[in-house]
């Protein structure tokens, strides 16, 4: 198996780079893995990770949902009635920065296809990018989706989208720079760019160290603090109009962070520490676990 290994930030370029924190993958192959940080940038990412290869086997874990949808166990269950009050936000905040009620909006990263199945219904033209044949196969099967796989991404015509998203996608996504790329060719002159990715920077981060589940080793590649993902996308002309905690994502996260610390009372621990991380972060966006960034595109 090859694994990737940085000695520069891939952001900014410095070698100002050093140990950020160890850690493991809790969900499938128990392996060790170390995050590196730039002292520049406060870009984080996962060293000696698989190459775009090797990553798929690391996806294969039933508590990866958007892959899996499972609805085995309460806290499965909890989230699904969760995901579904989301869906209905994620469709308010594309009208809303979009300034449209329709229009061609693409899901990168769409799993299973709930959100564009959700704004499909509300009159969009839609389409999804899926690299896993089972979670594609289920939008096209259960919402008569138009998802295709990653190669589809590039041939798209150029100005086309209104909108495009990618909601916990990006920290996945070897290849950023050409996905990037692509994004700013097809997407329309100010059309919006939504990207929602977690921020080892909040409250539930520092608290839970090396069990915090949003770290996701390996195949969450990335991590992103405000500071760092603002960077990255000024570097292709996209304009930060606008950031949007998700309240919902500090629980998710702490509970599952329990979960791997194997402590006792977790459920009831990880609501606790989720409800502390969610109050930290009314005072400041900058704290909630998981941030909405909304991006202007400019040409």
């Amino acid at each position: 198996m090859a694994k990737i290994k940085y000695n520069e930030c891939p952001i900014c370029k410095s070698k100002n780079i050093n140990k950020f924190i160890d850690s493991k993958d809790f969900s499938t192959s128990s392996e060790d893995y170390t995050i590196f940080i730039c002292n520049d940038c406060s870009f984080a990412f996962t060293q000696d990770v698989p190459d775009e290869n090797s990553i798929g086997k690391y996806y294969k874990s039933e508590e990866y949902i958007s892959h899996s949808d499972t609805k085995k166990g309460l806290f499965f269950k909890i989230y699904h009635i969760v995901r579904n009050y989301m869906l209905k936000n994620k469709q308010k905040i594309v009208e809303k920065y979009s300034g449209q009620k329709t229009g061609k909006i693409l899901d990168i990263g769409t799993g299973t296809g709930y959100f564009i199945n959700k704004m499909k219904q509300h009159g969009w033209s839609v389409a999804g990018i899926e690299q896993d044949d089972d979670a594609r196969n289920f939008g096209k099967s259960n919402f008569n989706l138009d998802v295709f796989d990653k190669k589809k991404l590039f041939e798209f015509d150029d100005n086309y989208f209104d909108v495009i998203t990618m909601w916990h996608v990006l920290e996945h996504v070897h290849r950023y720079n050409e996905y990037l790329n692509q994004i700013k060719k097809i997407l329309k002159p100010n059309g919006k760019l939504i990207i929602a990715v977690p921020n080892y920077t909040s409250y539930d981060a520092k608290h839970y160290k090396k069990y915090w589940a949003a770290y996701d080793l390996p195949i969450h590649l990335w991590h992103f603090s405000p500071k760092s993902i603002k960077i990255l996308l000024n570097n292709y002309n996209f304009n930060l109009i606008k950031k949007k905690g998700m309240p919902f994502d500090s629980f998710y996260v702490s509970i599952l962070s329990e979960k791997y610390k194997k402590a006792p009372f977790g459920m009831i621990k990880g609501l606790f520490f989720g409800l502390l991380s969610l109050i930290s972060a009314w005072g400041n966006i900058n704290n909630y676990s998981s941030i909405i960034y909304i991006f202007d595109n400019k040409k």
